[in-house]
């Protein structure tokens, strides 16, 4: 055994770079927890292995005495045969090492090795990784372990769970895999590296990865809501007022966000300009819905936005997707309003609003308009299209006041 202890104590030290002295502690702290029963019934025990020899010797700390009460104490002859000069009440190092501590001893020195070169690989691994949390590390699938997947990365082992997953996707052992490095988890049993696919961190890290104006801080990422497998909604702004932030991440022809998607399994993304206007940035965060005014109640952290009856769709999405995404996005509920268009109007009110707005956008006067609108000639683009005689020629119509204003929308 002593031979055999040396051996794989200095393989270990050689081998995994553990310092020997730290080993040798950890070997005489296992054996002394595994056989302290069966060595001796003092309180005070003491394991010792000789570095040089190998040899595992036990040691018990005694108080000599003339008539011994407990185990804690050794009679004053007896102790006289090995310390001749020891005197009643010394404390002695009391050697005890039982005659079957070898067998006893060689198998918690082989626990404890197992356990060192366990507790020595999960401090490389989190050496190795501690810094990539939050980034991409790619793996390949090892096993599968109820419901997760096991994958290597490298010398280092990291798990996927269920929940951690995409729903949907299927692997096979020996299949590459990416995910985000969430944890690295030295404490437990089992694989180290607590890896995910689900979580919005991981969409921030194929940005990083694909959009090198994100990589390097010139566009920024100011927030992400995700419904893992079906749709992301990604905020992103621009430190450069030359750089269209979502045009930088959409790419060239679309490619970089393809590859995002590609990589999601055809989870759809949308990328918001984002505001430090709340109201601004409802708008943004809702298109494609097309929306009228936002109301903030700042006392519920409430937006009230309003909407027509045909864009209501697009704002709440399938199954209220849209307004939901929206409201994790920007960390605000979100109550969409829809406005009812008016009804039971007056034809005569319709043609009113007409002349008003024809009068306003062609900045002519209601006179004028009024007989615009009378014979068919409702916006600027109608007066715009239409034959110059002829409605200069229209009774009650202005000529010069509407020459000038022809002349107007035609320079602009």
């Amino acid at each position: 055994m002593n031979n055999e202890l040396l051996n794989i104590l200095e393989c270990i030290e050689q081998e995994r770079g553990i310092n020997r002295d730290q080993l040798i502690g950890a070997l005489e702290t296992a054996i002394l927890s595994a056989s302290k029963k069966s060595i001796h019934p003092a309180n005070d025990i003491t394991v010792r292995i000789d570095p040089k020899t190998g040899d595992i010797r036990a040691w018990a700390k005694l108080q000599v005495v003339e008539q011994p009460m407990n185990a804690d104490q050794l009679v004053f002859a007896r102790a006289q045969e090995r310390f001749p000069d020891v005197k009643i009440g010394d404390i002695v190092d009391w050697e005890v090492t039982p005659r079957n501590f070898g067998r006893i001893a060689a198998q918690s020195a082989k626990q404890a090795i197992m356990q060192q070169l366990r507790k020595a690989e999960k401090e490389i691994v989190y050496s190795e990784f501690a810094d990539r949390i939050g980034h991409i590390i790619s793996g390949t699938v090892r096993r599968f372990d109820s419901g997760s997947l096991v994958i290597t990365f490298g010398k280092a082992e990291g798990i996927l769970t269920s929940k951690e997953k995409i729903p949907g996707e299927q692997y096979l052992p020996g299949e590459n895999i990416h995910a985000v490095l969430l944890k690295v988890d030295t404490e437990t049993p089992g694989p180290s590296l607590i890896v995910s696919r689900s979580h919005p961190d991981f969409v921030r890290a194929l940005f990083e990865r694909e959009v090198s104006e994100i990589h390097d801080g010139t566009v920024e990422i100011m927030g992400i809501s995700r419904e893992v497998g079906s749709r992301s909604k990604v905020a992103v702004r621009s430190n450069d007022e030359r750089i269209d932030p979502v045009g930088a991440c959409v790419g060239v022809r679309g490619n970089r966000v393809k590859e995002i998607t590609k990589e999601l399994g055809s989870e759809r993304i949308d990328i918001v300009p984002w505001s430090s206007d709340i109201k601004q940035y409802a708008a943004n965060a809702l298109q494609p819905a097309a929306i009228q005014s936002v109301t903030v109640n700042e006392a519920k952290h409430e937006l009230v936005v309003h909407v027509t009856p045909e864009q209501s769709k697009l704002a709440f999405g399938k199954r209220a997707q849209n307004v939901r995404l929206s409201s994790k996005l920007l960390h605000w509920d979100i109550n969409i309003k829809i406005e009812e268009p008016l009804k039971n109007v007056s034809l005569e009110d319709k043609i009113e609003q007409a002349v008003a707005a024809l009068a306003d956008s062609a900045e002519i006067s209601k006179v004028t308009a009024g007989v615009l609108v009378s014979n068919g000639y409702l916006t600027v683009n109608d007066l715009l299209d239409a034959d110059s005689n002829e409605i200069m020629n229209l009774p009650g119509v202005d000529a010069d006041e509407l020459q000038s204003a022809l002349d107007k929308l035609n320079d602009r």
